[in-house]
């Protein structure tokens, strides 16, 4: 029997006065890979936010399960070490703080255990190797003066010192180029036998690399369509304006 990750029962998010999501269900098992598509607005980072319990938004009817357990009784920092882990559209720069520092110290307090040196040193440089990524950067501060395709190597490397249960991708592949895709691509595809994926994306491009089990359409806060890889194929051909549109009341 599947392992469940994740499950989300009909959800409805607002951001202050704003409905975001409206009466969202899914549910992720280990191993699987979910790809959410659908245009700028929709609501699809506002869903990894909730998940990962941003304090910004506000469920207002619904669940959300990690686990078994309801992730509202749970802080961030408490996601963070049940095992869930978010890569950021847009990941922030930490002036001063080396890259090497900022890793050991994350998996340290993931893990809630003092690492070996030795051990953890072998680890890293196994990642690192995975992704391509030159030992140098570990003495440069955390995405200053990155490039697109560095900062999300970075937090693919992060994702794969962490091991989580539950990886909430979002927009990993935005920006990159097609060697920096393919090398994102194989850290994603390294980790998800052993856990949860979803994945948020505008492109196939990524699903060409990483072979989704199954593709969602959300549209107005609402998952409207799903099916397999065939429904990215065709997205990528014909846009969103084949689907209808829910319409959904404030």
């Amino acid at each position: 029997m599947a392992e469940e990750i994740l499950r989300i029962e009909n959800l409805h998010v607002k951001v202050e006065d704003t409905p975001i999501l409206h009466g969202l269900t899914l549910t992720v098992n280990r191993g699987e890979k979910h790809v959410i598509m659908g245009r700028n607005g929709a609501g699809k980072s506002t869903l990894a936010s909730v998940i990962m319990g941003h304090p910004a938004y506000e469920i207002t009817q619904g669940k959300v399960f990690f686990m078994g357990q309801p992730l509202d009784e749970l802080d961030v920092f408490e996601r963070a070490r049940a095992g869930i882990f978010l890569s950021f559209q847009y990941p922030a720069v930490i002036p001063g703080v080396q890259v090497g520092t900022f890793l050991k110290k994350s998996v340290q307090s993931v893990r809630q255990e003092q690492l070996k040196a030795r051990a953890f040193r072998k680890e890293l440089n196994e990642a690192m190797n995975t992704l391509d990524m030159q030992k140098s950067v570990l003495a440069r501060y955390v995405n200053d003066g990155f490039s697109g395709g560095e900062k999300k190597r970075l937090e693919i490397l992060q994702m794969l010192l962490l091991k989580p249960n539950l990886a909430l991708l979002d927009e990993t592949d935005s920006g990159l180029d097609i060697d920096a895709l393919r090398i994102v691509a194989k850290g994603i595809n390294q980790i998800a036998p052993d856990a949860g994926c979803l994945i948020i994306t505008h492109y196939q491009r990524l699903l060409d690399h990483v072979k989704p089990d199954f593709v969602h359409v959300m549209i107005n806060g609402q998952l409207v369509m799903s099916g397999g890889p065939e429904l990215a194929l065709k997205l990528e051909d014909q846009g969103y304006d084949w689907l209808d549109t829910p319409e959904v009341e404030a």
